[in-house]
């Protein structure tokens, strides 16, 4: 059976060589990846409306892959529907302190509805990918935000926020966890933590 891998951007915009972009332009036997929209800025509404638009019209299973604030895209998208789609969620950004300069503040981002982050269970099936280095995700507290949402946690390793200026265009190791959480979603197996 065939998933649809619906890759959730962060704040980044278009960045050619960034993983997901990467992953996007792949052709994957048994998955069609569909990565949204990189032009949304910090419009949280757009962001949401562009995920229900894409879930709703796929045609079978799907597995939503949020990387960074596209983690929290789908947090909020997931808090206000009844909808059981999985989410890989990977590099999640706690926003507990000010984001890098060339990032919205915490102010503009808390006015636009990104904060605060959800963080009571979820009806969906999640796994988190987390980094042990993650300057914008500390471990400990990412654990606890997966914690809260009933998920799954993955250790990812030292891979910083998981994005190019931490050295990852070409991201494998996250190719390999997609592919084994969709080959789960194919056959409605429970989500599992470990990559076969």
């Amino acid at each position: 059976m065939t998933v649809t891998v619906l890759l959730v951007p962060g704040l980044r915009g278009a960045s050619p060589g960034h993983w997901q972009e990467l992953l996007a332009d792949e052709e994957l036997p048994g998955l069609i990846i569909q990565h949204l929209p990189t032009d949304r800025g910090i419009d949280k509404a757009a962001r949401i409306a562009d995920l229900d638009r894409a879930v709703c019209a796929a045609a079978g299973p799907v597995l939503v892959v949020g990387h960074s604030a596209g983690t929290l895209v789908a947090m909020h998208w997931a808090a206000t529907t009844a909808s059981a789609t999985a989410m890989l969620l990977l590099n999640v950004p706690t926003l507990g302190e000010e984001l890098p300069p060339a990032y919205p503040r915490r102010a503009e981002l808390r006015d636009c509805g990104w904060l605060p982050i959800p963080t009571g269970p979820l009806e969906a099936p999640v796994i988190v990918g987390v980094s042990s280095d993650d300057p914008l995700g500390p471990p400990d507290v990412v654990h606890r935000l997966a914690a809260g949402w009933g998920a799954r946690t993955v250790d990812l390793g030292a891979v910083g926020h998981g994005n190019p200026a931490a050295g990852f265009g070409p991201w494998p190791a996250t190719t390999k966890l997609i592919r084994h959480t969709a080959a789960k979603v194919a056959t409605r197996t429970r989500l599992l933590p470990g990559i076969a």
